[in-house]
C-alpha cells in the first residue's frame, strides 16, 4: 500500500509540475488569448526607454515637415514676388495661381483696386462674400497685421476643403487670407491647412516672404 501511495504522489506532483509550466508559457498571452507583441528594442547602446534621434519626423496630418524648402514665384510680368513650397503641384483658378500638397494650399491672386484695404472695409465686404461663394464657411477675426512686405489685412475663417479627387474625402481647413496693396493693384495670398495643422512657421514664411517688383 506504502508503494501505491507513493507512486500516486509522485504522479500528483508530476501533474502539478506540468500545469505550473504551461501558466508560465501562457503569461506572455494578452486577455483575448494572442501573443502579447514584443517590446522594440531600443537603439544600439542607448538606455532601455531612449528617444533614437535619428528617427524619421513623424508628422501630424497636415503639419508641413520643418525641412520643407521654399522657392520665390512670380508670374509672368507680375509685380511681386511671394515664396511657395518647393515641389507642391501647381494649378490655376481663374486668375489665382495655386500650389497645392495634400489639403494645404497657397493660393496667389492679384486684383485692381483703387483704395488699400482695411479692418472695416475687409469686414464690410470680403467677409460677406467669402461667406456666399466658400463651402463651409465659418468666420474668424479680421485684423491689421505688419508683415515685412508692408502693411496687409488678415481675414481668418474656417472652411469644408475641396474633396480630395482620389478618396472623395473633404476636411475641415483653417485658412488665413493676406490682402496686400500698392498703387492700385491688391494681392491676396490665401493660405489654408487642416484645422488643428502646426503650420504657423510655414505660414508665417510664406506671408513674410511677399515683395513688390
Amino acid at each position: 500500500m506504502a508503494t501505491v501511495r507513493r507512486g500516486g504522489a509522485i504522479a500528483i506532483g508530476l501533474t502539478a509540475l506540468v500545469l505550473a509550466l504551461a501558466a508560465c508559457g501562457g503569461a506572455a498571452a494578452t486577455a483575448t488569448g494572442s501573443p502579447a507583441p514584443p517590446s522594440a528594442a531600443p537603439a544600439p547602446g542607448a538606455p532601455p526607454g531612449a528617444v533614437d534621434p535619428n528617427a524619421p519626423e513623424v508628422n501630424a496630418a497636415g503639419d508641413i515637415p520643418d525641412n520643407q524648402v521654399f522657392v520665390p514665384f512670380s508670374p509672368p510680368g507680375g509685380a511681386f514676388r511671394v515664396s511657395v513650397p518647393e515641389g507642391w503641384a501647381r494649378s490655376t483658378d481663374g486668375a489665382a495661381v495655386v500650389f497645392t500638397d495634400k489639403f494645404n494650399s497657397v493660393r496667389i491672386e492679384s486684383v485692381p483696386s483703387p483704395a488699400a484695404p482695411d479692418v472695416a472695409s475687409a469686414t464690410a465686404q470680403e467677409v460677406p462674400a467669402l461667406a456666399s461663394s466658400v463651402p463651409g464657411f465659418q468666420p474668424g477675426d479680421v485684423t491689421a497685421v505688419q508683415r515685412k512686405g508692408g502693411p496687409a489685412v488678415l481675414v481668418t475663417y474656417t472652411a469644408s476643403s475641396p474633396a480630395d479627387p482620389v478618396t472623395g474625402k473633404s476636411v475641415r481647413t483653417a485658412v488665413e487670407r493676406y490682402e496686400f496693396w500698392r498703387g492700385g493693384q491688391e494681392l491676396i495670398v490665401t493660405l489654408s491647412g487642416p484645422q488643428g495643422a502646426d503650420n504657423v512657421d510655414p505660414w508665417r514664411i510664406v506671408s513674410d516672404s511677399v515683395g513688390w517688383l
